[in-house]
């Protein structure tokens, strides 16, 4: 495993890899890695000659400075786990790496108002700065395929389709939700839950499934209500709970949508959590 901490020494390295025909899959992660990430890493392992994973906690992207102070920051236990599987390439970059100053970063793309939407209305420019880094670090490493999780729906809808208005030549990945062993999806942010609220947490993955399996265009308001209902008696604040259609997230209006996910975002406390289950 190589680790880069310079832009110029990994472009180097990825340029040569390049010139001799092997396939570039990129991992872009936060840190505080967990077994969820190393479904990412598996699966461009599976679909890429050489797997790049980059660790950096982007500021841009944090709309609450608190966030990004309490965000756990695991260096050494990330650097050993992306070693146990067998990770090319780690880029570990600074804040000066990713932002140098007097380079203009700003990516002025019209998203459609999927930036305003859930996440956008609760995190107001968070994906902004998503947007950002992840233009980023795509300039920087030039991958074939990008991974990224199913957790973060809005997320990477939105990257999809920066990658489709900047024609960028990247094919993004999606890969499935990891869920802890009680049905919790698998987030950095677990490890700073009591074990009071990572047991009333759980409403929310059981939720999902319960909508999945009783999911009707006919009772979309009575579901919704009745979940809202059920996260808020297990003691969790929700801020939404949605059915809706899988290309905008905006409100399904016809029972002929060919996709539909329910959207959840809550606070455990003072730890906020997401999730998602696709519907159809």
């Amino acid at each position: 495993m190589q680790v880069f901490v310079t832009e110029k020494a990994l472009k180097n390295r990825i340029s040569f890899l390049k010139k001799k025909g092997l396939s570039i899959g990129f991992v872009p992660t936060m840190g505080a890695l967990h077994a969820g990430h190393m479904q990412l890493i598996k699966a461009s392992k599976r679909k890429c000659d050489i797997t790049v994973c980059s660790v950096f906690v982007n500021p841009t992207q944090f709309n609450n400075k608190e966030d990004l102070i309490k965000y756990p920051r695991t260096i050494e236990k990330d650097k050993q786990m992306l070693k146990e599987n067998d990770v090319d390439i780690v880029f570990f970059p600074t804040k000066e790496v990713i932002y140098p100053e007097g380079m203009d970063l700003n990516v002025d793309i019209d998203l459609e108002g999927l930036d305003e939407l859930w996440e956008g209305e609760f995190r107001p420019g968070h994906f902004k700065g998503v947007v950002q880094v992840v233009k980023r670090l795509l300039d920087l490493v030039s991958p074939e395929y990008l991974f990224m999780g199913q957790k973060d729906f809005q997320q990477f809808t939105i990257v999809n389709m920066m990658l489709k208005k900047m024609q960028i030549d990247t094919e993004l990945v999606v890969v499935p939700i990891h869920r802890e062993k009680s049905g919790l999806a698998m987030s950095s942010r677990n490890v700073r839950l009591t074990v009071e609220y990572r047991r009333k947490a759980l409403v929310l993955s059981r939720m999902l499934k319960y909508v999945k399996n009783n999911y009707s265009f006919e009772n979309i308001n009575s579901l919704e209500d009745y979940v809202l209902k059920q996260i808020k008696k297990e003691g969790l604040r929700p801020e939404y709970f949605k059915i809706v259609e899988g290309k905008y997230l905006k409100e399904v209006s016809s029972v002929n949508e060919d996709s539909v996910i329910a959207i959840v975002a809550a606070w455990a406390g003072k730890i906020r959590l997401i999730d998602n289950i696709i519907i159809k």
